[in-house]
């Protein structure tokens, strides 16, 4: 019978990284802490793989991570179902609580990319000689564990990418993990709840080659508008660099400056402008970003504001009902978390993910409204729910 040699492979903080490399056949037990992943990978091929865990079929691949949110102990066996060359074996993972307490909230930023927009470089603020990096810092700096400084995503399609120190589980029929914004409702029409509702859309990934970084495919949240016709998938918008040549026309009675600032065109052949209005007056385009044009892509949503005044003095930003970013007041917790079994993929297929390693969030909408400007989603925190914190803050 030929040896099973099976490779476990740990790497970085987030799979375990302080288990040695194994490739000298399958232990009779592992050891590792809660929600840290424990990647298996057997060398031998077959015509099917089967692995359970505590007598429940888990995977019918041949590769399959290990997750555990809570301590204990797990029972793995693995089969190669094959007539000519079958194999069983099992093993032991005795799941430990971490030696030092994980945090609920962000460990660390990886991207920062907004559009262009009227807080770009002022949430956070950008300092003359700023690189890439600091900005970077900056970002981190603000939303960092319980650090709760908004930063601005710009116009449509600018994004974040941020992680914790652990792998985020998903528990079936759970929220799993939550995301403040800076949205808030207006007084005239509770009912519609309205306000100043700026929807960013939600993009989780798995860590599933164990590296640490956010390189693995990612799959969008299906929040509320995804199946919506008035939703377009497969959206791309290019901003380009204003040109310092231009002439400058203003609407001074709407409270914009520059009316033609920042020219933008799309994959469906339609282009328009973002304004520069007279309550923020540095630059929109991100000024430690060299090329002259920014492209972004994703799924888009319907523009959700509206004139209520006819007039353009009164815009009414209306909340989607679930399931997007800065898109509820705060205090609307329920409406502000986020389910990672929402996950589909790149052709609207649901997945099964275990947990997720890092989100990204993208401001959903490209719409100007008047004087209020663009629709720029913001963020401050996010919050795995399945961690109690007693510093947690709750609006």
């Amino acid at each position: 019978m030929k040896t099973l040699i099976l490779l476990l492979l740990v790497f970085a903080a987030s799979c375990a990284s302080d288990i040695p490399l194994v490739n000298v056949g399958i232990d009779d037990a592992y050891y590792i802490r809660r929600m840290q992943k424990l990647a298996l990978r057997p060398a031998l091929t077959g015509a099917a793989y089967q692995w359970t865990c505590n007598g429940e079929v888990v995977a019918r691949s041949r590769d399959y991570i290990f997750l555990a949110q809570t301590e204990g102990t797990y029972h793995l066996a693995f089969d190669i179902v094959d007539s000519h060359t079958p194999y069983h074996c099992e093993t032991v993972v005795h799941v430990l609580h971490e030696d030092i307490e994980y945090s609920p909230y962000i460990s660390a930023v990886y991207e920062y990319c907004p559009a262009p927009g009227q807080f770009v470089n002022d949430m956070p603020q950008y300092e003359d000689g700023d690189t890439y990096a600091d900005i970077l810092r900056k970002v981190e700096e603000s939303i960092v564990g319980t650090n709760d400084v908004m930063v601005s995503l710009g116009g449509y399609g600018g994004y974040i990418t941020f992680g914790f120190d652990h792998t985020v589980v998903n528990v079936p029929g759970e929220k799993d993990f939550r995301i403040w914004g800076n949205c808030f409702y207006e007084s005239l029409d509770p009912l519609r709840k309205g306000g100043s509702a700026e929807p960013g859309i939600v993009m989780v990934s798995y860590d599933t080659n164990c590296n640490g970084q956010p390189d693995d495919e990612w799959y969008e949240l299906a929040g509320s508008e995804y199946h919506a016709p008035t939703t377009m998938h497969g959206y791309v918008i290019t901003y380009h660099r204003p040109d310092p040549d231009r002439d400058i026309v203003a609407d001074r009675n709407h409270g914009l400056t520059d009316l033609y600032y920042i020219r933008w065109t799309d994959n469906r052949g339609e282009e328009g402008y973002m304004a520069k209005n007279a309550y923020h007056s540095q630059s929109y385009y991100p000024k430690w970003v060299t090329a002259d044009t920014l492209m972004f892509q994703g799924s888009l949503l319907a523009p959700n504001g509206e004139d209520v005044s006819g007039t353009g003095a009164y815009f009414i930003l209306y909340s989607y009902p679930w399931g997007y970013v800065d898109n509820h007041p705060n205090d609307e917790a329920e409406l502000n978390s986020f389910d990672i079994s929402w996950a589909v993929d790149r052709n609207g297929q649901p997945v099964r993910l275990q947990g997720i390693d890092f989100v990204r969030v993208y401001t959903g909408v490209n719409q100007y409204c008047g004087w209020i400007g663009e629709t720029s989603t913001e963020l401050s925190r996010a919050q795995d729910l399945h961690i109690i914190d007693n510093q947690t803050i709750t609006p």
